[in-house]
């Protein structure tokens, strides 16, 4: 759970703290399948990916910009989250490493509100994940 977090306490330019996933595993992706009732098979079978010309098998989408969720919350208490948007850029595969990093790009004194930058990205540094998101921070 995070800390609380004041307005005061950041500025523009400061990083989020970057958080860095395990591998991503094989039986994490079908775990996620079945929690998040998203069985296409490009998820949980390589030979799939690989007939319809990805390369093998690829975490779902929703599942990164969960870890990016996770780092944001990590830093920012949920009750303060105002908004968060991802757009999706490349794809995970198994045994992917994830890192999340962000910084604030600005800051508003008058309704208290940051808003940061966030990109997600594997090992070999390719984007997978670029959004932004919204906070509102108590002044106290």
């Amino acid at each position: 759970m995070a800390k609380e977090l004041f307005l005061r306490d950041v500025s523009v330019g400061d990083p989020m703290p970057t958080l860095v996933k395990e591998p991503v595993s094989k039986v994490q992706l079908v775990r996620y399948a079945g929690a998040s009732g998203d069985f296409n098979p490009l998820h949980t079978d390589p030979e799939i990916g690989k007939a319809v010309g990805i390369g093998g098998q690829i975490a779902h989408g929703m599942l990164i910009m969960g870890f990016v969720g996770q780092a944001i919350t990590n830093w920012v208490p949920k009750k303060c989250l105002k908004s968060f948007f991802i757009r999706f850029a490349g794809m995970t595969r198994p045994d992917d490493v994830i890192t999340v990093t962000g910084k604030v790009v600005d800051k508003r004194e008058d309704n208290g509100r940051i808003r940061c930058e966030v990109a997600a990205r594997n090992q070999k540094d390719e984007l997978i994940v670029a959004g932004q998101f919204e906070a509102e921070l108590p002044r106290a």
